[in-house]
């Protein structure tokens, strides 16, 4: 009996251990396109998992999709997927939103390590491009809160972008490879890239490099709302100019430990936010400009993996360090019409300089054959250094007036994180899996004595307990019921406790607010999952409510004549929101789904303040064809918006209401030889064809319309 149970628990440790082998991308294999819910991830409970059998809402996008649909960015596939979203144009700029969340409440993560950023504004999070232009060979996604697992930003999902890893051991030495070059007509982008991996014994190696060059898109003419562009408008700042390269090593100590390390590095220059010509906009308009002249990445990780051991403390250990670096500068030039002979103009300029030290510790125990239990710490610690220079000239209220300043708008800071973790996962009947969660985090943010800033230094400190409790039961073989209900949080960064100036438009001053707390949710889903032979359906209805949010609110004063705003813990915001998918893949090669998306988001504590840009409604088809041994595959989208109403008037110039509209996509591919070990592909996409001018609803207020019909093609030679 002894015997049976030691061997029933390596088993069990042996499924865990297979889950941080794909997190970290090694030994796993991606390339084949699999039915949408037998396709494995990790992400959601740091054990193996198919997302049929995943207790929580998840969304795995393959290296199949990724490959054909010659997307910029990890982001743009998010459009046609339910519950999600993305905001920003160009190749640079895009982000990801889940359930109409977006920017610092959604975390981030590459390879399972986080990239968010505390020295980002709250709307815009960390860019997805810093892991690699080419380097993502599998993307996980968690729609609803992860904090117990992940930590602090994990309160509206987590994206996982999981790089590939080294070859499976194997008796001979063996090297394999890819050189691909993509060609893209929206900005004229180039991306050539390369990509090789071996095998040596214990050693295994990876590296790719790529660049790309995306100059600005055209947005077509025709009608959004108010809007009316005569003929095809520039989209200003919306290329690029980036590189990225990769390089692991691993080396297997024995058949169930290993030791690896991870080099990345990624560069971009003239990236922005776009924008069109106010004039297209109508009259009274303002120009804002925000442009990244450059910004460089750098990140250096190592660990330590062990497998399939047997102790009284666990089965299975992982532990991993990384050193980041992240800096940029940042230029924002705002004119401000105000009256035809009375305006103001703002350039203000920003160097931020991010060293990140952090590291991960995860040990899992397999209790025995239905329970396992997955625990740990995490920490990082963040230090930021920047610089600050600004120019306000006012003309049209007496004589033209000029300010400039040289004080940092956030003094120079530390940002440290702490937190353990618990996670049980227990199957206590048959067709029922549980899992129970529970983290403590402290968090503390601390400002440093910094040239130009005279106020003392400032110190913010949070303390939170989250939990999470899913389940999943089968009801019969071929259907799961799933609940998942669980608190997340996140804390203020440097930014929303420490920001003290005037807002580069000049029509307020904020101050700091060290004592900020937490913004905190309770996350509710319900759902179904079907699976029977190429049929597949799931559907998912949610509640998250958001309390103690982050809001600027007057304070009905005035700092050097400007009314005074302050950051505090006053908003209540709730999204609601129904997701539907289904679909069959047939052995004849006939692919097709269908999904549907129903988000409703309210600002409890100020009605007539929406909590942001999102859309309303979203229904997406798709049917694709393959030939025997995928040889030949084509394959069209159609994805509608229904209109939003939920805008703030008057804000933006499109109107009352974002417009609904409908786009096309049509891709097809096709492998031209495989000889001498060498194989050849050829892809093509063609987007927005019926050439439409929209924008995407996040991108709607501040208009950035999406570039007219274009082109992309890509040869991919495998080797």
């Amino acid at each position: 009996m002894l015997a049976q149970h030691r061997t029933a628990t390596i088993v069990a440790a042996l499924a865990m251990t297979s889950a941080l082998q794909a997190q970290q991308g090694q030994r796993t294999d991606t390339t084949k396109k699999a039915v949408p819910l037998a396709a494995l991830s990790v992400t959601a409970t740091r054990t193996e998992h198919s997302t049929f059998d995943t207790p929580q809402p998840i969304t795995v996008i393959d290296s199949a999709t990724l490959r054909e649909k010659l997307k910029n960015g990890v982001p743009d596939l998010f459009v046609d997927i339910a519950g999600l979203d993305m905001s920003g144009v160009g190749p640079n700029q895009r982000r990801p939103e889940i359930r109409a969340q977006r920017g610092q409440r959604i975390l981030l993560l590459q390879d399972g390590l986080r990239l968010n950023n505390t020295r980002r504004q709250q709307d815009f999070g960390e860019i997805p491009a810093l892991a690699g232009i080419a380097s993502v060979e599998r993307v996980e996604v968690v729609r609803g809160p992860s904090s117990v697992l992940y930590g602090t930003d994990a309160i509206g999902g987590v994206v996982n972008l999981i790089s590939g890893g080294t070859p499976i051991p194997t008796t001979t030495a063996e090297i394999h490879g890819a050189v691909t070059y993509h060609y893209g007509s929206a900005g004229k982008a180039s991306t050539p890239d390369a990509v090789v991996s071996g095998r040596f014994g214990h050693f295994g190696v990876r590296a790719s490099a790529a660049y790309r060059d995306a100059e600005d898109v055209l947005a077509p003419s025709g009608k959004f709302g108010n809007i009316t562009l005569s003929d095809r408008t520039l989209v200003h700042d919306s290329g690029v100019r980036d590189r990225s390269s990769q390089a692991m090593l691993s080396y297997d100590l024995n058949n169930t430990s290993s030791l690896f390390t991870r080099v990345e590095f990624y560069s971009a220059e003239r990236a922005g936010f776009g924008y069109i010509d106010p004039s297209n906009l109508g009259a009274g308009q303002p120009t804002i400009r925000i442009l990244y002249p450059d910004q460089d990445y750098s990140r250096y990780s190592a660990g330590y993996r062990a497998n399939a051991f047997s102790t009284l403390f666990a089965n299975r250990a992982e532990v991993t360090t990384y050193v980041q670096r992240n800096t940029r500068h940042l230029a924002q030039n705002i004119f401000v019409p105000i009256t035809p002979s009375a305006n103001v103009t703002t350039n203000a300029f920003n160097f931020t300089d991010l060293g990140t030290v952090g590291g991960r510790l995860e040990l899992g125990k397999a209790i025995d054959a239905r329970n396992v239990v997955t625990y740990g710490l995490d920490a990082f610690r963040d230090r930021s250094e920047n610089t600050d220079s600004s120019v306000t000239m006012v003309i049209g209220f007496g004589p033209p007036s000029t300010q400039r300043s040289n004080s940092p708008t956030v003094p120079n800071a530390t940002f440290q994180s702490l937190g353990a973790f618990a996670q049980l996962e227990s199957r206590p009947v048959e067709r029922l899996t549980t899992v129970i969660g529970l983290r403590g985090q402290d968090v503390v943010a601390e400002t440093r004595e910094t040239a130009g800033i005279a106020r003392a230094p400032q110190k913010g400190t949070d303390r939170t307990v989250v939990w999470s409790a899913n389940a999943l039961y089968r009801i019969v073989n071929d259907l799961n019921f799933i609940t998942s209900v669980g608190r997340g949080f996140r804390a203020p960064n440097l930014v929303e406790r420490f920001f003290e100036g005037a807002a580069p438009e000049g029509n307020g001053y904020q101050t700091a607010n060290p004592s900020l707390r937490a913004e905190q949710s309770i996350n509710v889903d319900l759902g179904l999952r079907y699976r029977r032979g190429p049929w597949f359906a799931e559907s998912f209805a949610f509640r998250n409510a958001i309390h103690d949010a982050i809001k600027a609110v007057s304070t009905r004063g005035l700092v050097n004549g400007l009314p005074e705003f302050q950051n505090q813990n006053i908003a209540r915001l709730r999204v609601d929101g129904v997701e539907a998918t289904a679909g069959a893949r047939s052995p004849f090669g006939v692919d097709g789904s269908l999904s549907f998306t129903r988000l409703i988001g309210k600002n409890l504590s100020d009605p007539g303040n929406p909590i942001g840009d999102s859309y309303s409604g979203k229904i997406v088809g798709d049917v694709a064809y393959r030939t025997l041994r995928d040889r030949v595959a084509i394959g069209y989208t159609l994805r509608h918006q229904g209109r939003q109403k939920d805008v703030i008037i008057g804000t933006n110039p499109i109107g009352s209401e974002i417009p609904a509209f409908t786009v096309h996509s049509a891709r097809a591919s096709v492998r031209l030889f495989d000889r001498y070990g060498v194989s050849n592909r050829l892809a093509l996409t063609v987007d927005n064809i019926g050439d439409k001018l929209y924008a995407e609803f996040p991108n709607a207020s501040f208009f950035r319309p999406e570039p007219g019909r274009s082109v992309s093609l890509a040869l991919v030679t495998g080797f």
